[in-house]
């Protein structure tokens, strides 16, 4: 009996070892490279038009250095909750009717800058709705959709699912049309990743296709956009930023100039510190640079999927496809702008990019990732690599 009574103890030791918790330390440290790297090459892109504008050439640097701490905070807040909480009723549908709020409230009192009203100022804070959107948009749709598992099937669902979260991107797409499309592709992608039948989403391609055109064809400057995309040379107003960033792709060549050398930045891709950067990065560190760089968000898109993979529940899973999808759809996006593969939509680049909501929010949104990592559970067959 003794022997017997030993033998269970052991076994429910082993069990208790074998199941121990899992926290994704690739995943933290692709994000915090990615950071030092972002502060290196922004300080090295905007260090001239600092001086210019501000008589301080680390301006820029600063106020991102101060971003990256506010955002760090929430990430630390977001992983230490259990993203279980997200999940509450309450919860998710008080966070996607704030952040609709939020951004009617742009369309009505938001702030002009740069020839865009998409910030709201409450005292010293200004901040853009939009980005929120993104981060309350997947709480909402991942709360969603692990309560209707088997339903997603029925295309009538996904019509449902899209009729909920229509009205926040109606409201984004008044004044940013760009972060629209982000959230909607957003919503379009997790609902294709939880579906079994994909044969539905080629009759919502055309629906999304046929909206996006619509809201290029209601307002001229957008018209205008597609136009000098087409033909660059023809609008030389409309697309310098484009040409120029180009140039600094090209002028790179394999290796590129060398880190500050660039030429392009002093003053030729206006606001080069933000939408632009990747021209930079190629034009001072040349084609291996720019390699280097997608790599490192291949190698953090891996890290997502390997912890949605292996979440412990199915809202945990939507969590990170949604935080996928939006890196994802970011990054792309981004690229496609500055090699001219798609018109100018205004699009930063993830983590390097000078930003303050984005690089909050985004930041927050790798906490949860790292909060549905903390859940996993560890056993013999968990894949870790």
């Amino acid at each position: 009996m003794y022997a017997r009574e030993v033998q269970l103890s052991m076994s429910g030791r082993r069990k208790k070892e074998k199941q121990k918790k899992f926290f994704d330390y690739s995943l933290l440290f692709l994000i915090i490279f990615l950071l030092g790297f972002g502060l290196v090459m922004l300080y090295s892109v905007s260090a001239y038009e600092a001086q210019s504008e501000f008589g301080d050439a680390t301006y820029y640097l600063r106020h991102q250095m101060r971003n990256i701490l506010i955002g760090l905070v929430f990430m630390a807040i977001t992983t230490v909750i259990p993203y279980q909480w997200w999940k509450k009723l309450w919860v998710s549908r008080g966070v996607y009717a704030i952040s609709f709020l939020l951004c009617l409230a742009v369309i009505v009192v938001g702030s002009d800058a740069n020839g865009s009203q998409r910030w709201l100022e409450i005292g010293p804070i200004s901040f853009q709705p939009s980005e929120i959107a993104k981060v309350a948009v997947i709480i909402y749709l991942a709360a969603v959709l692990s309560r209707m598992p088997k339903q997603i099937k029925d295309f009538k669902t996904i019509l449902k699912i899209l009729i909920r979260v229509a009205p926040i991107i109606a409201a984004i797409a008044v004044s940013n049309l760009s972060t629209a499309i982000i959230v909607a592709g957003i919503c379009v992608l997790m609902m294709f990743v939880a579906s079994p039948k994909y044969s539905h989403f080629l009759v919502l391609g055309i629906l999304v296709v046929a909206m996006g055109a619509i809201f290029i064809l209601t307002q001229s400057y957008r018209s205008n956009r597609i136009m000098a995309w087409l033909h660059p040379e023809d609008y030389p107003d409309q697309s310098y930023q484009t040409l120029q960033g180009l140039y600094a792709i090209g002028s790179g060549g394999l290796f590129g100039k060398g880190l500050g050398s660039s030429i392009q930045k002093l003053g030729y891709v206006p606001e080069a510190q933000n939408d632009f950067i990747f021209s930079i990065i190629c034009e001072e560190l040349g084609l291996f640079g720019a390699i280097c760089v997608i790599l490192l968000f291949v190698l953090l898109i891996w890290r997502f999927m390997v912890i949605a993979n292996n979440a412990a529940d199915l809202f945990g899973s939507m969590l990170v496809v949604g935080v996928l999808s939006h890196i994802s759809l970011q990054v792309i996006l981004n690229l496609a702008v500055v090699t001219n593969s798609m018109p100018n939509t205004g699009v930063i680049l993830p983590f390097i990019s000078y930003g303050g909501s984005s690089m909050i929010i985004l930041l927050a949104e790798m906490g949860l990732v790292l909060s549905v990592s903390r859940g996993i559970r560890l056993d013999s067959d968990y894949p870790t690599q």
